[in-house]
């Protein structure tokens, strides 16, 4: 619980989750794909397409993060990463912030060391996101934001 003052000199209590920053990637290859989790949430109970991601460790680049968290969870290696978009979730109650990376292309260097995050790793046609995304099946808020981004830009 933090002490919050309003603009007005108002106080009130309010619930702050902090977090340290997030980093996210997404590759697309040449065939206008995005490399795609399968995993469950136990938290919500819900199955969903995801892209890799996980925390930013003190000091660590952000783009080296996003890289590091896309092979250890896929065992693809990606290009050049570069900053596609920076998201804050849930500003109203956690100081978690999202950086998302995306790569053109990406080289398969073994199965993922980070296996167990998920049951299936698949290069998903962009021009399908917006249905699962209406579908519910990718719900994740920084996968939204990023795919759709994606699915716009390679559209144009």
């Amino acid at each position: 619980m933090a002490d919050v003052e309003l603009p007005d000199g108002r106080h009130l209590d309010h619930t702050v989750i902090r977090l340290r920053p997030v980093a996210v990637a997404a590759v697309v290859n040449d065939r206008d794909e995005v490399l795609l989790l399968w995993r469950h949430r136990f938290i919500t109970g819900a199955w969903g397409w995801e892209l890799p991601s996980g925390g930013i460790g003190e000091g660590e680049d952000a783009a080296a993060a996003a890289a590091r968290e896309l092979e250890e969870e896929t065992g693809w290696r990606p290009g050049p990463m570069k900053l596609l978009l920076a998201v804050d979730p849930m500003p109203g109650i956690s100081t978690s912030h999202h950086r998302v990376y995306w790569s053109d292309h990406a080289d398969y260097v073994g199965p993922p060391e980070d296996g167990f995050e998920s049951a299936r790793r698949e290069w998903v046609p962009l021009s399908q996101v917006p249905d699962l995304v209406a579908r519910g099946e990718i719900r994740n808020a920084n996968a939204v934001a990023a795919l759709m981004v994606l699915h716009h830009l390679r559209r144009s």
